[in-house]
């Protein structure tokens, strides 16, 4: 072979070389990320053409799949009862994604999760059509109904907790939207879409697990664990200290009180009346560093509670001076909470000092319903111990039996809670927050602890706005319905 054609020849197979890397390079390496590239169009049509798996609620789905008309996208995703769930499922929308469940369980609910390789093989040789597979929730329908009920129109929150082993209950938050009205691509899906996205309502926020609010006097059940626990006070029915007026330390601020009878207030009696200056006076005598060391334990400055939805850290603020703190000890100044942060609060006073880490996920299954993964309870923390947990158990329950929270009681069963009304805006000036939190307990134990946040009271005025008012009712009932549905 002469000169010329052996440089071709050599050429060519450099060539072809190439190519081969390059085909290798892009089915091997590359596969992976081709695949899963938003412009491949193909992979969308893939997700869309079987029937998505469902999420469920006891034994009921409230979520399930329909034909779409006028689109290579064969299914949409459907929601029974969609507003009431949508801060559980989250969205699955053809044109907008996903969030929440919907999105942090797709690859069981599209059935490409690589525990269903199994069922996709066996699907291959007997003809059957991909399915997804299911997402079973730790939640109570009537408890969730309840809620739901009780906020009604106003905007708000609710977060209920199994005390005893973290399983999530309740989880609402209003205004909603319905996910179905946005789950396909079409021009009436987009509208709808962005009517909600540019919503001053924010409907599409989850105010039970992404909005911190000042949690108001709630907090002083905070304040009284720590109190207990750093040795402040042993006795809860003995005076302390606390001056009328209480001067905020290193100012000439008083600390203004909304309830008579609190000076040299018991810890007992104070929570009763919600007396602000005892527990300013609490939180100092506890220090910063030991305010913020229980209120961590309880589950604050925590950015990564997973329910698997994360949560929003809530937060107490670990730099602030010594009159921040005090006022940091009734849930005002800089402390911030969502309501599963409050509803853990009351959740570990009632399990006796246990904190169990939240969740609502009880099992991911097959769509032959085999077990996929099963959730099992995991303690988080101990922020108390069980003999101080039973003091601000004896103090919650004073509250409801002869204080601010008596909207709360329920016939037959031991109840405690705490009301809160919260100030927040420039000067305070704005409409305040309503909170309740809660616990019921029977003598098989605690089965339900609550916390309620009413943001907004409609036409409801300034002077009406209270926890034992417009929060405690709607605590009450969700109380109730998991107690009926126990038995």
């Amino acid at each position: 072979m002469n000169k010329p054609l052996r440089r071709i020849a050599i050429f060519c197979g450099l060539l072809v070389l190439a190519l081969l890397l390059r085909a290798n390079w892009l089915q091997y390496v590359k596969a992976e990320d081709l695949a899963t590239r938003k412009e491949n169009r193909r992979v969308q049509i893939a997700q869309y053409a079987s029937e998505r798996g469902n999420i469920i609620v006891g034994d009921k789905a409230i979520t399930g799949s329909a034909v779409t008309d006028g689109s290579d996208y064969k299914y949409k995703r459907t929601y029974i009862d969609g507003p009431m769930w949508a801060p559980v499922t989250g969205f699955a929308s053809q044109a907008f994604g996903s969030t929440q469940l919907e999105a942090l369980e797709d690859g069981i609910l599209t059935g490409n999760d690589d525990r269903l390789f199994f069922d996709r093989t066996i699907g291959m040789f007997t003809g059957e059509k991909k399915q997804g597979g299911n997402v079973v929730t730790t939640l109570n329908r009537a408890a969730q109904v309840a809620a739901y009920k009780g906020l009604g129109d106003n905007k708000g929150a609710v977060a209920a907790i199994d005390p005893r082993t973290g399983a999530i209950l309740a989880l609402v938050s209003t205004p909603s939207y319905d996910p179905s009205s946005f789950a396909g691509n079409s021009k009436k899906d987009e509208k709808a879409w962005v009517a909600l996205k540019d919503s001053p309502d924010k409907a599409l926020v989850n105010r039970a697990l992404r909005e911190t609010y000042p949690p108001g006097s709630t907090f002083k059940v905070v304040t009284a664990a720590a109190a207990l626990e750093h040795g402040v006070v042993s006795d809860i029915n003995a005076p302390t200290d606390t001056p009328e007026p209480y001067i905020l330390p290193g100012t000439r601020t008083p600390m203004v009180n909304h309830a008579s009878g609190c000076e040299k207030a018991s810890l007992n009696d104070a929570l009763k009346v919600s007396c602000n200056s005892v527990f300013a006076n609490m939180g100092d005598k506890v220090t910063r560093d030991k305010m913020v060391e229980t209120a961590e334990k309880f589950g604050f400055n925590n950015g990564k509670i997973d329910t698997p939805v994360r949560a929003y850290a809530s937060v107490y603020d670990k730099t602030m001076s010594r009159d921040g703190n005090a006022q940091s000890s009734i849930g005002q100044f800089n402390t911030a909470a969502t309501p599963l942060q409050m509803a853990m609060v009351a959740a570990a006073v009632a399990n006796d000092g246990k904190l169990m880490k939240p969740y609502m996920v009880d099992q991911l299954t097959a769509p032959g319903l085999d077990v996929l993964e099963q959730t099992e309870p995991e303690e988080m923390s101990r922020p108390l111990s069980a003999e101080n947990a039973q003091k601000v158990q004896e103090m919650m329950v004073n509250v409801v039996e002869n204080g601010t929270g008596r909207n709360a009681a329920i016939d037959g069963v031991t109840v405690g809670g705490k009301t809160g009304t919260a100030q927040h805006g420039e000067k305070n000036k704005k409409r305040p927050y309503a909170w309740f939190i809660s616990y019921a307990k029977t003598d098989k134990g605690s089965p339900v602890a609550v916390a309620v946040v009413v943001e907004d009271a409609g036409a409801v005025s300034r002077e009406d706005i209270s926890g034992g008012g417009l929060a405690a009712p709607i605590a009450k009932a969700v109380m109730q319905a998991v107690l009926k549905s126990q038995g």
